[in-house]
């Protein structure tokens, strides 16, 4: 039986993982402001305390981190913000850990790789991010392996739900707006429904109670690849609303202070491989998304 800590956990991917947590076990998501995961203080108090209150109760603790600086944009003039929360406090995450012999599994992102591949990367190629949103998720990857044996980290990409901004929520409120939307038709990747993600987050939570996987790094996310282009059609279909009114541009056509990678869809071979079961195709997670009211 599980005992989960969440840092993040009143985040998109948080709240996720808060409902996908066992009914017969203990969970635990405190926000940003509740554990602040920059105070290496406060994060070795929570981590011990949660240890203490699961092992009295018979459970097995586990930390699974979704707090993270996702502001892409934001964080190429704020890099020092973002390394903070994406690289130091995790380190911080995996020390405490350590001392307190608990497992972590940390959430990463595709943006440690520079894009220019033409196969889905798999956890052992080359990295070499070109944002400093990439650079401080990197950082935060090594830490936490270099800081304690039993941590996992888990990349993922395109990730969508309930909670907070993201695309799905973008295009379904432009689809009430504007007659038509152009959307980048050559950046390739794989839709993620959070809700997913987390249900496969618990799933390797029980696995590294014990000896956990062989690779301390993999990959989650949906099934298949898409552009941003094609997974706005897609999200008009479930609106009830012409895909045709969604017309493809290129990156050129929308300059952003971060460079996007061109392709990121992400190998899940090693996923499959740790006995961990795939995340469903994309389209399939949308159209049950839609279907559940988790978006727009």
């Amino acid at each position: 039986m599980l005992a989960l800590l969440v840092p993040g956990g009143r985040g998109q991917l948080g709240r996720d993982l808060v409902a996908a947590a066992p009914a017969d076990g203990l969970v635990h998501g405190p926000s940003s402001g509740e554990l602040d995961v920059t105070d290496r203080e406060c994060v070795a108090d929570a981590v011990a305390s949660f240890a203490s209150s699961a092992r009295d109760g018979g459970l097995k603790p586990v930390v699974v981190n979704a707090a993270a600086y996702t502001a892409v944009d934001a964080a190429e003039t704020d890099e020092e913000r973002a390394s903070l929360v994406n690289a130091v406090g995790p380190e911080f995450l995996a020390l405490a850990c350590a001392a307190e012999n608990v497992p972590l599994v940390h959430v990463s992102t595709d943006y440690v790789f520079a894009g220019d591949g033409s196969r889905p990367y798999e956890p052992g190629d080359e990295t070499g991010p070109r944002s400093a949103y990439g650079r401080t998720k990197l950082d935060g990857e090594r830490r936490v392996l270099q800081a304690w044996q039993r941590s996992w980290v888990v990349r993922t990409a395109w990730v969508y739900g309930a909670g907070g901004p993201n695309f799905v929520k973008t295009i379904a409120r432009l689809e009430s707006e504007r007659a038509e939307l152009s959307v980048v038709d050559d950046q390739w990747g794989s839709p993620t429904w959070s809700a997913d993600l987390a249900v496969g987050l618990v799933q390797l939570a029980s696995l590294v109670v014990g000896e956990g996987p062989a690779s301390r790094v993999l990959h989650a996310t949906g099934g298949g690849e898409t552009t941003w282009f094609g997974f706005a059609r897609a999200i008009f279909e479930e609106l009830g609303a012409d895909p045709a009114r969604v017309k493809p541009c290129g990156t050129a056509d929308f300059p952003r202070p971060a460079p996007r990678p061109a392709y990121s869809v992400l190998s899940g071979k090693e996923w499959e491989a740790a006995g961990l079961t795939p995340l469903r195709p994309w389209r399939e997670a949308l159209r049950e998304a839609f279907a559940v009211g988790a978006v727009p």
